[in-house]
């Protein structure tokens, strides 16, 4: 084992981050790379090592092959719920977006997964300013996502949850 063990790091990482935001108030601004190195682990994702632009990971198994642009969010009782998932680059190459939700001590919670002909069609249903930023509200995505996996139960088989009922 290396003396920069990834997951070493990540775990030292999180801690930083939280007691940052403790003492601050304000987000020390590396979920996203928490989001990541937790999606491609918990989901069995390949990470790309220089991304192409429009995706993060591409997938292994079920998802062989699949472009996976990844995206993170801390979430808290004391935060305003109209939180947004960040900026989707909606003009590159991509397949589908994976969202990991992360506790205030940047732990996963759960992880949503939509494809991009549903994330487009929401985008492009959007005003103008948003429709050209792909920005899209967290509520917005889990509405027309399919939960993938939560930390309870692990990685959740197709139809084991229904975001329409």
């Amino acid at each position: 084992m290396s003396v920069y063990d990834v997951d070493k790091l990540m775990l030292e990482a999180r801690k930083l981050a939280a007691n940052y935001r403790k003492a601050t108030g304000k987000p020390l601004g590396i979920s996203s790379e928490i989001a990541i190195h937790d999606v491609a682990r918990l989901m069995n994702l390949e990470l790309i090592e220089a991304s192409p632009g429009g995706y993060d990971a591409i997938g292994k198994g079920k998802r062989d092959g699949k472009k996976i642009q990844i995206k993170g969010r801390t979430v808290s009782t004391d935060m305003k719920s109209n939180q947004r998932v960040g900026q989707l680059k909606i003009d590159q190459q991509w397949d589908a977006v994976m969202l990991v939700l992360l506790n205030e001590d940047y732990e996963p919670l759960e992880i949503y997964e939509a494809d991009r002909e549903e994330i487009l069609e929401v985008v492009n249903s959007s005003n103008s300013k948003r429709k050209n930023r792909g920005a899209m509200s967290v509520a917005k995505f889990k509405f027309i996502a399919e939960l993938v996996w939560t930390a309870e139960d692990g990685e959740l088989k197709n139809g084991a949850w229904d975001n329409q009922s």
